[in-house]
């Protein structure tokens, strides 16, 4: 395979650019050659060795000998004449044919190889400055969630282990799973993305906008949206912030807590325009999984756990809870104060060593 400039293509760009592997970042050589970063790769991967050579486009180290002994036994031949043994057959042609069988297996190794550094190198700086370009122009599709109107979504995995499942679409939106809808993604391993990069990359990157894609002020003025809004009995609209919220809390945006869901982006079952109740068949089930508080301080537990408790100094008491911290230091001090038992000594028995007691 060559490139419309005439230079070969590596292994690792042809492996990239095969239909299927659109969610794949290339990783750079550099990274796959510090023997740091495949540390336990080896006993996961059968012909490692190989497999490695082939990723890195590296000749086999071998061919010299093998062409040695080619020659050694064409000198054979030449001895032993025209006359040969049954099943006989010449070096070169036993090296072909052991290439041959061997070249699926390990071009299938390589490319369980490529995947088990594709989800260490993602979650590497370079590794994730790569998927973030590829997020932003929208590479990885977008929520099938009507309510979370087009949140881009990201790859990942729900195990760590080849051979499990295969890879899922993320929305930080909703923060739920889908399956990637063209069905050409349906064989590549989740493993490859791992369970670390979904979260990582949000954390990485906090100041993206997750919010809506589409054009709220058109949705906002559309019937069925003044209809909903209409039918929420008087409650906070989802898309107008309640005053006095923060801008953050614990260093990520407010604005990114799950804006696909809380009050208006839940369906609701009707029938002529009457909601169908939750204890009907037909109702609506395990409504929760969709609800978000109104107010988002409610989502801050390290400030709910100081308002009961009161902040924590440096020795581990409260201040607004001295009592708890006094009774812990109490029940330590009694530990520490209690008279340790010593076995009692029996005169009539001997000692460890041999010697009476």
């Amino acid at each position: 395979m060559s490139s419309s400039e005439g230079a070969p293509e590596s292994w690792i760009s042809s492996f990239c650019s095969l239909m299927g592997h659109e969610f794949f970042a290339e990783v750079s050589e550099d990274f796959i050659e510090d023997d740091f970063n495949l540390t336990g790769l080896q006993s996961q991967v059968p012909m490692y060795k190989e497999a490695l050579e082939m990723i890195l486009d590296v000749e086999p180290e071998d061919e010299d000998e093998e062409e040695e002994e080619e020659d050694e036994e064409e000198d054979e031949d030449e001895i032993l004449g025209d006359e040969k043994p049954a099943g006989y057959r010449r070096a070169g042609d036993r090296r072909h044919a052991r290439v041959a069988s061997d070249l699926s297996v390990i071009e299938s190794s390589a490319e369980l190889l490529y995947g088990l550094i594709h989800q260490r190198y993602i979650t590497s700086r370079p590794g994730i400055q790569q998927m973030l370009e590829k997020y932003e122009m929208q590479h990885f599709g977008v929520c099938p969630r009507v309510h979370c109107n087009g949140c881009k979504v990201l790859p990942v995995g729900r195990s760590d282990t080849p051979g499990q499942e295969t890879v899922k679409l993320f929305c930080p939106s909703c923060q739920d799973l889908f399956t990637p809808p063209n069905s050409r993604f349906h064989s590549v391993d989740g493993a490859f993305f791992g369970t670390t990069f979904g979260c990582l990359f949000f954390m990485t990157f906090p100041d993206l906008d997750i919010g809506p894609r589409l054009d709220s002020s058109l949705s906002a003025m559309s019937p069925n949206r003044a209809s909903s809004l209409a039918s929420m009995n008087n409650q906070v609209s989802p898309d107008i912030p309640m005053p006095g919220q923060p801008a953050e809390i614990n260093g990520v945006r407010t604005v990114n807590f799950c804006p696909g869901l809380g009050i208006g982006k839940v369906y609701e079952s009707r029938i002529y325009g009457f909601r169908v109740s939750e204890r009907s068949r037909s109702g609506p089930r395990m409504r929760w999984l969709r609800m978000k508080p109104t107010n988002i301080v409610e989502l801050n537990e390290a400030l709910r756990y100081e308002g009961l408790h009161g902040p924590a100094d440096n020795d581990g008491d409260t201040e607004m809870g001295p009592s708890l911290g006094s009774a812990q230091n109490s029940a330590i001090a009694k530990r520490k104060k209690a008279p340790m038992r010593r076995r009692r000594l029996n005169p009539d028995q001997m000692s460890i060593n041999g010697t009476e007691g």
